[in-house]
């Protein structure tokens, strides 16, 4: 049974570069919750690969599936060293879904580490070191878990086809009401999310793209602007650039790209196309990125004009004059905030009675 009283959630947004960690206990001001910026687990995996690489060590790979980025870069590089690599076959499914392409890279799939191995654990979210770092700080750790990591989607028997572009235009079914991106239970095909949901049983888990969404709202010119006019939110996180057209609680339209192929002016060309509702899935593909979507109801959005951008590489925006985001004040914890307004909106849905918080008073999205 989860206990509302005071309301206590562990939010954690896994990015490449960092996992950001926040703390929400309703009965605290928002600025006084407990907050870690850490490195992600990605790159806490590809640290450890190096110093196996350092010392002349074979590996082998256990646990999950996980984000991969840094980590899969320093199992490359392992490689290229001419050690050796060995994987569970889940954990060998973050350097790629087909276990066959895996194999041809030179890794053995096997459920047995080698003797001479050093074992590595693969896995988004480390609840252990987490609960490490909070005791450490006479901080109970939350019964109610939040989390968000990027999926791009795979099934089994579908030639390696992945799913993110249909995920996407997912996100505009039902009105395109932003809580419906919180889930309890993730798509079948979104693996790295399922792997999440079952490796922390119970929780809630969302799109990183998504989270940073909600938690942008958080922001009150943001809010303001997104409810009475509509407004264009881009976050522009490590790996990837997500951005949504959105008018109350419904998102109307969105993109998202590779972040190491936009440029200032490409992000303004898309910005601009999104505005209009002109830009194709075949365009933002051809130029690399996962594709755009829009709702058949577009028009109802009106024009908008106020763009607003979060996330760790938003100075690539900055010739182009967008508001930056600053929800609560702390631009890197938008995704947390945005986890938590998710837990709190899905629970509201339920029927469930939540206490009186900081950050429900804060609300900007009008209740479903």
């Amino acid at each position: 049974m989860i206990s509302l009283n005071p309301l206590r959630i562990l939010a954690v947004d896994v990015g490449g570069g960092t996992q950001d960690v926040l703390v929400y206990e309703s009965d605290r001001e928002i600025e006084n919750c407990f907050k870690m910026v850490l490195p992600s687990q990605t790159q806490i995996v590809a640290s450890r690969i190096r110093r196996a690489t350092a010392a002349g060590r074979a590996i082998h790979l256990s646990g999950s599936l996980m984000g991969g980025g840094a980590s899969g870069n320093a199992i490359e590089d392992h490689l290229s060293a001419g050690l050796a690599v060995s994987s569970s076959e889940e954990a060998a499914r973050t350097v790629h879904n087909d276990l066959e392409r895996v194999r041809t890279l030179g890794i053995e799939v096997t459920s047995t580490p080698p003797q001479d191995a050093e074992v590595i654990w693969m896995r988004d979210i480390d609840l252990e070191a987490l609960a490490v770092s909070l005791s450490a700080h006479e901080i109970p750790v939350p019964d109610i878990y939040a989390i968000a990591v990027q999926d791009h989607g795979y099934m089994p028997g579908t030639g390696g086809r992945e799913f993110r572009s249909e995920f996407l235009s997912s996100l505009l079914e039902n009105g395109g009401d932003v809580t419906n991106m919180v889930y309890r239970e993730p798509p079948e095909y979104m693996i790295r999310m399922q792997t999440v949901a079952r490796d922390v049983p119970g929780a809630f888990v969302m799109d990183t793209g998504a989270a940073a969404v909600l938690g942008s709202l958080g922001d009150a010119r943001i809010a303001e602007h997104v409810l009475d006019r509509g407004g264009i939110l881009v976050n522009i996180g490590n790996l990837h650039t997500f951005a949504v057209a959105m008018r109350g609680g419904s998102i109307y339209g969105l993109f998202e790209h590779h972040t190491g192929g936009v440029t200032p002016a490409w992000l303004h060309e898309l910005v601009e196309r999104l505005k209009s509702g002109s830009l194709t899935q075949a365009e933002v593909k051809a130029h690399g990125g996962h594709g755009a979507a829009f709702s058949p109801d577009y028009a109802e959005a009106g024009p908008i004009q106020f763009v607003a951008v979060t996330g760790p590489n938003r100075r690539i925006a900055a010739p182009l004059g967008y508001y930056q985001a600053a929800p609560h004040g702390d631009m890197m914890l938008t995704g947390s905030y945005g986890l938590v307004e998710g837990v709190m909106r899905t629970l509201t849905k339920e029927g469930r009675t939540l206490p009186v918080s900081s950050l429900a008073g804060d609300s900007s999205i009008p209740p479903a």
